[in-house]
C-alpha cells in the first residue's frame, strides 16, 4: 500500500536524521571529553599511616581510608561477587552493555519503576573520576562516551583495578581493601565468600547499606549478590547455601563476643598522634593524601605490655579508693519490656574502653547484681559485690544507687570470670627507651587516647619528687661524698635568710629519723633530710648546673634547697633521658620515636641516625660517677623503697621512687642497663592521691609489670668497676669511694664533751655511760667493739 511505503520512508528518514544528530552530537562532544591523564596516571588519595618498628599498623589519618590494591592479588570470589552485583558481562562489552540496558529496562517496566540501573563498571569509573552524580540525560550521555574512551585506552583489568581502589563503600572507606579492614578488620585476601558478597553489594547505596548502621539491609543486599552469583554460574548451590547461612560478624561484634579483643582500642595511639603532628609540620596537609608511611621505633610487644601495665596500675589505684556510683542511666522500660534491640542501641551510647566494658544493670539487691551486655547476662554475687556493695540498697540516694537501668563497667578476667570496675579518674604514663640509642620502645600518655588526648608522657610537667635526688647525689660524688659517707638523719631548719623566702624545716616522708647513717642507706630509704643536707653542702648553684649534664633544663629547677626534694618540674620523657645517663655508663642520648619515613612508592624520605652511647653520643658523666650512682640506685631495689621489683629476680635493676608533697605525683624511674623506663601516676589536674599513695605503691607496680615483658630474654649485665674507685671494708661489707678522697670512717662522728666534766666513779659500768646513753637517745649505730670514753658527770649531779 502506497501510504505504508511513505510511512516507512518517513520513519527511516527520521531514524537516519536521529542517528545523524546523535552522531554529530557525539562527535562534537567527543572533542570536549577530558583527557584521561587522571586515570592513566592514577594518584589516589592515600592516608598517612603509622607503623611500629616491626611494620605493624598503629594508625592512619586522612579523609579517605584507602589501601591501593593490584587487581591480581584480589581473590577470585571477590571479583566474581563484584561482577555479579555490578556488571556481569564486564569482560564482554565495550564499555556499555546493551544487553544489560535492555534487561534493566524490561525489569523496570515490569516493576513499574526504577528497580535496576544499567551502569557498567567502566561507566562508574568514568562517573567517579570525571562527572557528578546528578541524574540527567546530558550527564548520562557524557558518561557513555567516556566509557567508550576509557575502554580504548585501558585494559579490562586496569579498569577493574581503578574501580576496586576508587569506589566509595561507606565509613570513609574508599576501595575494597580499606572496606575489608573497616568492616571486618582483615585484608581482602582473608574475606569469606559471604563477606565478599556483602562488600560487593555496598556500591549501590553505601550509606543505606552500611552494615554498621543498617545490618538488616546489608544482609538482604548480600543475599541478592549471592543469588546473582548463583544465577551467573559463579558459585554452586552448596556454596550459596553455606554463604547465605554465615552470620555477619563485624569488627565490633568480635569485640563484643571476645572481651579480650576490646583491650586493643588501637595500640600506640599516643605515639601515632605524635607522628601525625610531625608529618603535618614537615609535609603540610599533603601528609594526609600522599600515602606517607611513618615507621616508629615502637616495639609492638613492649607497647601492648606498657598499655596494659598503665591500665592495670590505674584500675588498682582506683579500686583502693572505692566505687563512685553509676556512670549513667538507661530508661528501665527497655528492660521491663525486654526490648533488647532498644537496650543494645542505648548501651552503644557508652563506648567500651580497654578493661572497662559498658553494661547495664537489669537486677540489683543485697545478694546479687545482674548486668546485661549485648545479649550476654552476667551475675555477680558474694565477694564479687564487695567493690560496689556500698551503692546497693534502698537507703542509698537514687543518683548513687545501683538499680535497673544503671550503667556500670565490667572487666574480663581469666577463665571466663568477670569483675565490676569503673573508669579511673586518675591518669598515668609510661615511657621506655633504649639506654644506648634513645629509641622509644613504648610510650603511653594516659589510660586511653579516646578519653584524653593530653599526653602525660611528653606534655605532663610534674614535680619529680624523690626520683630527682639521684642527680643531687651524682653532683655530690664530685665534692667528696661517697656511698659510705656518714650523714645525719635528724630534723634540720633553715632561716628565711638561707632559703630566700621563709623559714623552712624539711621533713622525712614518714616523720621518722634514724640519726647518723651511711649515704647508701639514706638513698635506699629515700631520706629527705639527708638529701637537703647534702645539697646544702655542695651548694644549690653547683647542683643546678650539674643538672644540664642530664639534659634537664636548669630553669625548671630553681637553685633552692627544695630542689633536693624534686620541687621543680619534668616530664616522664625528660626523666627517661636523664636516667639513661646512669644506665649507659655516662652518655647523654636523645630519645626519638621515628625510625624512618617513606612515600607511597617506598622511597626513603627520612631516616634517623641517633648518636649512640660509647660511640658518638657525648659523655656527660665520668665512668666512675655513673658506676657509683648505679651501685647506689641498685640498693634502692635490693633493700630500699623499691624492693617490690625484686620479684623480677634480677640483680641488674636500679631506680628511684618518687612521691611529692601531699602525694600529688608518684613516680618510679628505673632501668636495666639496656632499657630505661619511667612510670608516673597522678591526676591531670594536680590533687592528692591519698595519704598512703607513694611512688612505691602507685607507680612502681606499673614499671614492674611492663619490665616483665620488656626484659624477657634480656641477659643480666654485670658492670666491671672502673679505674679511680677504691674499695674499703666496713665490717664485712665492701664500700666504694673515689680514690683521691679519704675512705669513709668506720664510725659516725662522736659528740664532744665539755672540759668541765669529770670522771664518773662507776667507770666500768657501761649502762651508765653517757656515750651509750647518746647512742640510745640519738639512735647512733652501735660500734663493733665497746668504746669507753671517760665516764663524766656534771659536778652538781653528785
Amino acid at each position: 500500500m502506497p501510504w505504508v511505503k511513505s510511512l516507512l520512508v518517513v520513519l527511516l528518514a527520521l531514524i537516519a536524521t536521529a542517528f545523524g544528530v546523535i552522531a554529530t552530537t557525539a562527535a562534537l562532544a567527543w572533542q570536549k571529553l577530558p583527557e584521561l591523564d587522571q586515570i592513566l596516571d592514577y594518584q589516589p588519595k592515600i592516608p598517612l599511616r603509622v607503623y611500629s618498628a616491626e611494620g605493624e599498623p598503629l594508625a592512619e589519618f586522612g579523609e579517605e581510608r584507602r589501601v591501593v590494591l593490584n587487581v591480581h592479588v584480589v581473590p577470585e570470589h571477590l571479583k566474581l561477587a563484584i561482577l555479579a552485583a555490578e556488571d556481569e558481562r564486564f569482560y564482554e562489552h565495550p564499555g556499555v552493555d546493551v544487553v544489560g540496558i535492555a534487561r534493566a529496562a524490561l525489569v523496570n517496566f515490569v516493576r513499574g519503576g526504577r528497580a535496576q540501573g544499567a551502569s557498567t563498571i567502566t561507566m562508574q569509573v568514568a562517573r567517579n573520576f570525571y562527572l557528578s552524580r546528578e541524574k540527567t540525560f546530558n550527564r548520562k550521555f557524557y558518561e557513555i562516551l567516556l566509557a567508550f574512551k576509557i575502554e580504548r585506552e585501558l585494559t579490562k583489568d586496569q579498569i577493574l583495578e581503578l574501580y576496586l581502589n576508587q569506589i566509595y563503600l561507606g565509613q570513609r572507606a574508599y576501595g575494597f581493601a580499606a572496606a575489608a579492614r573497616t568492616y571486618f578488620g582483615k585484608p581482602v585476601q582473608e574475606l569469606s565468600l559471604a563477606e565478599a558478597a556483602l562488600l560487593a553489594g555496598l556500591p549501590k547505596a553505601p550509606s543505606l547499606l552500611n552494615p554498621l548502621r543498617n545490618p538488616e539491609a546489608s544482609k538482604r543486599r548480600r543475599e541478592y549478590v549471592l543469588s546473582r552469583m548463583l544465577d551467573a554460574g559463579f558459585i554452586d548451590q552448596a556454596q550459596y547455601e553455606t554463604a547465605r547461612a554465615e552470620p555477619i560478624v563485624l569488627v565490633q561484634d568480635r569485640s563484643r563476643r571476645d572481651p579480650a579483643a576490646i583491650n586493643d582500642n588501637g595500640t600506640g595511639q599516643y605515639v601515632a598522634e605524635m607522628a601525625r603532628l610531625f608529618a603535618l609540620e614537615r609535609f603540610g596537609e599533603a601528609a594526609y593524601t600522599a600515602g606517607i608511611r611513618i615507621f616508629t621505633t615502637i616495639r609492638i610487644e613492649d607497647q601492648r605490655a606498657a598499655e596494659a601495665a598503665v591500665r592495670h596500675g590505674l584500675l588498682a589505684y582506683d579500686r583502693r579508693h572505692g566505687y563512685r556510683g553509676p556512670e549513667g542511666w538507661i530508661a528501665p522500660e527497655a528492660i521491663t519490656e525486654e526490648d533488647w534491640d532498644a537496650l543494645d542501641a542505648q548501651l552503644s551510647g557508652f563506648p567500651d574502653l580497654p578493661d572497662a566494658l559498658a553494661a547495664v544493670v537489669v537486677e540489683a539487691n543485697e545478694r546479687k547484681l545482674v548486668v546485661w551486655r549485648h545479649g550476654q547476662t552476667i551475675e555477680f554475687t558474694g565477694k564479687a559485690l564487695d567493690f560496689v556493695r556500698s551503692n546497693i540498697g534502698t537507703k542509698i540516694p537514687e543518683a548513687k544507687r545501683l538499680r535497673p537501668g544503671a550503667i556500670v563497667r565490667i572487666r574480663a578476667l581469666p577463665e571466663g570470670r568477670w569483675e565490676l570496675t569503673q573508669i579511673p579518674e586518675a591518669q598515668a604514663a609510661l615511657i621506655s627507651i633504649d639506654a644506648d640509642t634513645g629509641a622509644v620502645r613504648a610510650l603511653v600518655g594516659g589510660y586511653d587516647f579516646s578519653l584524653t588526648k593530653f599526653n602525660h608522657a611528653t606534655q605532663g610537667q610534674r614535680q619529680p619528687g624523690s626520683s630527682f635526688k639521684p642527680f643531687i647525689y651524682s653532683a655530690a660524688l664530685e665534692k667528696g661524698w661517697g656511698p659510705g659517707s656518714w650523714v645525719e638523719d635528724e630534723p634540720i631548719s633553715f632561716s628565711a635568710e638561707v632559703t630566700g623566702s621563709k623559714d623552712w624545716e624539711p621533713k622525712n616522708y614518714d616523720n621518722r629519723y634514724e640519726g647518723w647513717m651511711r649515704l647508701r642507706d639514706a638513698v635506699a630509704k629515700s631520706k629527705n633530710v639527708v638529701a637537703v643536707r647534702v645539697l646544702n653542702d655542695i651548694t644549690t648553684g653547683y647542683a643546678q648546673q650539674w643538672l644540664t649534664r642530664f639534659g634537664l633544663d636548669p630553669a625548671k629547677h630553681p637553685p633552692y634547697l627544695a630542689m633536693a626534694l624534686g620541687s621543680g618540674s619534668a616530664t616522664p620523657w625528660e626523666m627517661a633521658r636523664a636516667y639513661a645517663v646512669f644506665a649507659n655508663g655516662g652518655y647523654l642520648v636523645e630519645p626519638y620515636f621515628i625510625q624512618e619515613i617513606r612515600d607511597a612508592q617506598g622511597n626513603l624520605l627520612l631516616r634517623v641516625q641517633p648518636k649512640v652511647a660509647a660511640r658518638d653520643a657525648p659523655r656527660v658523666l665520668s665512668e666512675r660517677n655513673a658506676w657509683l650512682m648505679d651501685s647506689l640506685l641498685r640498693s634502692v631495689v635490693e633493700r630500699g623503697t623499691a624492693t617490690a621489683a625484686r620479684k623480677l629476680k634480677r640483680s641488674d635493676l636500679a631506680g628511684k621512687t618518687g612521691t611529692t608533697n601531699n602525694q600529688v605525683d608518684t613516680w618510679f624511674a628505673g632501668y636495666q642497663p639496656k632499657i630505661v623506663a619511667v612510670s608516673w601516676l597522678g591526676f591531670s589536674q594536680p590533687r592528692s592521691l591519698g595519704r598512703a599513695e607513694t611512688g612505691g605503691r602507685a607507680a612502681l607496680p606499673i614499671w614492674i609489670e611492663y619490665m616483665e615483658t620488656a626484659l624477657r630474654g634480656q641477659p643480666e649485665v654485670k658492670r666491671p668497676m672502673p679505674e679511680g674507685i677504691s674499695t674499703v671494708l666496713l665490717g664485712d661489707v665492701p664500700e666504694y669511694h673515689y680514690s683521691e678522697f679519704p675512705p669513709p670512717e668506720p664510725y659516725p662522728p662522736m659528740p664532744e664533751f665539755p672540759e668541765f666534766l669529770y670522771e664518773h666513779p662507776a667507770a666500768n659500768d657501761t649502762s651508765e655511760d653517757p656515750l651509750y646513753d647518746l647512742i640510745r637517745q640519738r639512735r647512733l649505730p652501735q660500734p663493733v667493739e665497746p668504746r669507753h670514753a671517760p665516764i663524766l658527770e656534771r659536778p652538781f649531779l653528785n
